[in-house]
């Protein structure tokens, strides 16, 4: 029995580009496969400032169709689940965004609801680096969600990576900067020097 990994956004746009079969292909102990909801797609097409950002997305065919295989299919009963479902995580946003805005943060969006929600509907984990969203997911104690580096070190776990794929993806989030700031994640830097040790060895002192 496969376990689903469902990719928000950002974490499928970090990783599209560099890991290449990412979605569909089935790795580790549990048959991990990667998989996105159609809403990523729409998000991307419907923010000017992400296809400017990431021209490739819509650009690259192989890419568009490895999306178009597997972005999961719903039924009509799992669409009204997953619609009810996403709705009260959203009613709990709106409730109280200030909650989810701290160190600049932004609330959950509805798009980042329907991921989240998806989990309820079918057995899968969740990859984000929104902390904004793990925090909605610890309130409302939805399992299995990950950052992208834990996703990572899975895949390099299970020999779909190497080391040398590891390194690049660092690099180039380290060089991305969006607005001034890295595109690498505080979660994925503080575990540089941990999970990634054999790779990165320690910290140079400072």
């Amino acid at each position: 029995m496969t376990t689903l990994v469902l990719l928000d956004t950002n974490a499928y746009l970090r990783l599209a580009k560099r890991v290449r079969p990412l979605l569909g292909k089935k790795f580790g102990q549990k048959d991990y496969v990667l998989t996105i909801l159609k809403d990523v797609q729409n998000e991307v097409l419907r923010q000017p400032r992400l296809q400017f950002l990431y021209p490739w997305f819509d650009a690259d065919e192989l890419l568009e169709q490895e999306r178009l295989s597997n972005t999961i299919r719903l039924s009509k009963d799992e669409k009204a689940t997953l619609d009810a479902a996403a709705s009260a995580l959203h009613g709990i946003v709106q409730m109280d965004p200030v909650r989810f805005m701290k160190h600049h943060r932004s609330p959950p969006s509805y798009t980042d609801c329907r991921v989240l929600a998806f989990g309820q509907i079918r057995p899968a984990v969740v990859v984000t680096d929104d902390l904004a969203m793990h925090e909605l997911a610890d309130m409302t104690e939805i399992g299995d969600v990950w950052h992208g580096h834990e996703l990572l070190k899975k895949m390099l776990t299970a020999k779909l990576i190497e080391n040398d794929l590891v390194r690049e993806i660092y690099t180039a989030l380290e060089s991305n900067r969006w607005d001034g700031s890295s595109d690498l994640p505080a979660s994925w830097q503080k575990v540089k020097h941990t999970a990634f040790l054999k790779i990165f060895g320690k910290p140079k002192a400072s």
